[in-house]
């Protein structure tokens, strides 16, 4: 399996935090940021540190961002600088997007223009996100018990076109599809949930909400 890469736009506490929480589990994480002190006291680490704006296009395509899994705008101070790096992000067909707001009408702005996924994080959202985006999981992930995980997740290549019964995950991964977000027909408004049924078919643009073991989780969406 190829490994995972992700960028991260802003080397704030939740920037930085997902970094160091990423790069400790051998992911490939490449940090931009516009302060060049934090930049060079990241020279040492497993972490890519690159000095750089995330509202200049040229900027993140030097810095490899059209090549990662996963783009994450860590920036909430300027919606405008958050903005625009999230549509640079977006022209670079990255695809998985995640932008972070500190509040309702910044995350609409960003989930308008391109955010596949706002958070509102502390620091301790930093380390959830972390698994999640270390299981593949590129919407959010929920601990119910010690390993074990309610997550919504991009649908995996394998189940596209299958009815729920077809794809067998229940019989083979011992995990439950609880509902599947669908996008409108014109792409524009909210996604449905709609409960999930045996004879249900799963579409490409999908996501499932799905309870299991963690480590079942990850290898569904790998």
């Amino acid at each position: 399996m190829k490994k995972l890469k992700v960028g991260i736009i802003g080397g704030g506490r939740f920037g930085l935090t997902l970094a160091e929480s990423l790069a400790a589990h051998n992911v490939d994480v490449t940090l931009l940021d516009r302060d060049w002190n934090l930049i060079q006291s990241l020279a040492e680490t497993n972490i890519r540190a690159v000095h750089g704006d995330g509202t200049n296009p040229e900027a993140l395509r030097n810095a490899g961002f059209a090549d990662c899994n996963t783009a994450v705008i860590a920036l909430s101070s300027s919606i405008e600088s958050s903005s625009l790096t999230t549509i640079n992000c977006k022209d670079l067909q990255i695809r998985s997007i995640i932008a972070k707001a500190k509040t309702d009408l910044q995350g609409r702005i960003l989930e308008r223009i391109g955010a596949d996924i706002v958070v509102y994080p502390d620091r301790d959202r930093a380390f959830r996100l972390a698994k999640a985006i270390l299981m593949r999981s590129p919407v959010d992930l929920y601990e119910i018990a010690t390993g074990y995980s309610i997550a919504e997740i991009s649908t995996p290549r394998s189940m596209v076109g299958k009815t729920l019964v077809g794809a067998a995950v229940r019989q083979t991964l011992s995990i439950t599809v609880l509902a599947i977000k669908r996008k409108t027909d014109d792409g524009k408004g909210p996604r449905q949930t709609l409960i999930a049924s045996g004879e249900q078919t799963i579409e490409e643009d999908d996501l499932l909400v799905v309870f299991g073991a963690d480590e079942a989780i990850g290898k569904l969406h790998t």
